[in-house]
Parts: C-alpha cells; sequence; structure tokens
C-alpha cells in the first residue's frame, strides 16, 4: 500500500536539522510520492533542488498571496526561468488568495494569481491554489481567467459552496490535518460530497498535524492518518483510500 503525499514543505526551515533523514525515513513507511511547494523564489529553488535530488519527490513553484513582494512581476519572471524545460516540476503553486493574514493588498493578490494562472497556460502546466477567507474572490478569478490545464485546491477550507464551485470547474480536492480536527465542522459532509475521482491527499508538513498529533512537527507518514479519516467517513478500507488518491494525483500532476 503506497500513499502521495501531494502537498509538502520539505524546504521549510524546520526540517534544516534532520531533512534528509526524514526524507528517507517517509519513502521506508510507504510514502512513494512527495510533492514539495514552493511558496516564494527561494522556497521554489530548495524543492526544485529537493525534486533533484529524489527520484521520488517532485516539485511546485510559484509565489503564495502570503509572500508577494514589491516586485512581484520579476519573480514570477524568475519563476519562469526555474520551469522552463524542466519535467520534475508538476504545477506552479501555491498560488491564489489569503485574506485571514492580509487584508490590505487584495488587488495585488489577484494581479499576482492571475499573472500566475497565465503563466501556468503558458508552460502547459496546472496549478495549485492556496485560498483563506477568499472563497468569493477565488471562484471569481477562476471563472473569469482561463486555466487551462485546472488544478487543485490544496488544503481546501472546508466550506461547502467553495467544494462546489471548485468542483463544478473541475478541480481536485486536497485534504489535510484539519479533516481530522476535533472541532473541525463540516468535514464529513464536505468529504461525502467529493466524488473519490477528485479526492487527493496531503500533510502541508511541519504544518497541521492531523490528531492525536496535533501540534507537533508533521510529515508526510502522517498523510496516512488523512487517509484512515476519509476511509471511516466513505466506509471504505484504507487501501481504497490510498489507491485512488494516489491515482488522482498522478492524473492531476501530469505524471502518468
Amino acid at each position: 500500500m503506497e500513499f502521495f503525499d501531494s502537498h509538502a514543505h520539505y524546504n521549510d526551515e524546520k526540517f534544516v536539522n534532520d531533512q534528509e533523514e526524514i526524507i528517507k525515513k517517509i519513502y521506508e513507511e510507504n510514502i512513494t510520492k512527495v510533492v514539495v511547494a514552493g511558496y516564494n523564489v527561494k522556497s521554489s529553488k530548495d524543492a526544485v533542488e529537493l525534486a533533484k535530488k529524489h527520484d521520488f519527490i517532485y516539485a511546485i513553484c510559484g509565489i503564495s498571496p502570503n509572500d508577494i513582494g514589491s516586485d512581484f512581476e520579476d519573480e514570477i519572471r524568475q519563476i519562469e526561468e526555474l520551469c522552463k524545460n524542466n519535467k520534475k516540476i508538476v504545477a506552479i503553486g501555491e498560488i491564489g488568495l489569503d485574506y485571514y493574514w492580509n487584508k490590505d493588498n487584495k488587488d495585488i493578490q489577484k494581479q499576482c494569481f492571475i499573472t500566475q494562472i497565465e503563466l501556468a497556460n503558458k508552460l502547459n502546466l496546472p496549478i495549485v491554489i492556496h485560498s483563506r477567507d477568499a472563497f468569493l474572490d477565488t471562484i471569481d478569478v477562476l471563472k473569469n481567467v482561463p486555466v487551462n490545464k485546472k488544478g487543485i485546491f490544496h488544503c481546501c477550507q472546508l466550506n461547502q459552496e467553495l467544494v462546489k464551485e471548485a468542483l463544478n470547474l473541475g478541480f481536485y480536492i486536497s485534504f489535510a490535518g484539519p479533516i481530522t480536527f476535533k472541532n473541525t465542522k463540516n468535514a464529513i459532509d464536505i468529504v461525502q460530497m467529493v466524488p473519490n475521482e477528485k479526492i487527493l491527499i496531503e500533510t502541508d508538513c511541519p504544518y497541521l498535524a492531523p490528531e492525536p498529533l496535533r501540534g507537533t512537527r508533521n510529515n508526510s507518514i502522517n498523510v496516512k492518518l488523512i487517509a484512515q479519516k476519509i476511509a471511516d467517513i466513505k466506509g471504505v478500507p484504507i487501501e481504497v483510500v490510498a489507491r485512488f488518491t494516489y491515482e488522482n494525483a498522478m492524473r492531476a500532476f501530469e505524471l502518468m
């Protein structure tokens, strides 16, 4: 039984002391595909380096809404150069809108989001979307800006309208640790409403460790706990969830 962690941050400083040790360990635990996500130029470069070193790791590159610099257009040009002719880069991301942390630069966030969607189209890549407390504007952008390869709502907020609209637009929904949290609302209903063929799983590590490990440093081994939660909700064995989420991620990132 193999697992695909579709969104992780081994390029984060929290792994600086034992990065290689953890990466070796997760593979031994049958996490046989991992996507390391960039969120600015440096972290995107670090993700690419990890993908070069490890056959089972892939990278996504982009500027997140929480990392937009004063000259984001130049940063996006650097992302484009990084992505050219690199088959280990499987999407542009994480990109999107975040009004939880940043409410005073909404127009700049939208412009950066749109520019990176256009970059993904130019490079013939899917996108990986970060959307937090910005449901209406995120969907509005996606309805009005062509997205050639669609992609994934990563660590998707558990908002039924957001999930409904995302599915209608053809996106995959990726579930992370929050679906296991005891105080999370709507998790059961939302997992049930997403067809099996549209579900991915991720850890977003080192953040959002699932129950019963909440509050600890997360790693890709814990994607099994997320798979088990989905299995419990769907009423199927974990092996079934492992298989369909693996196959979905392979399709979403065009690795098949």
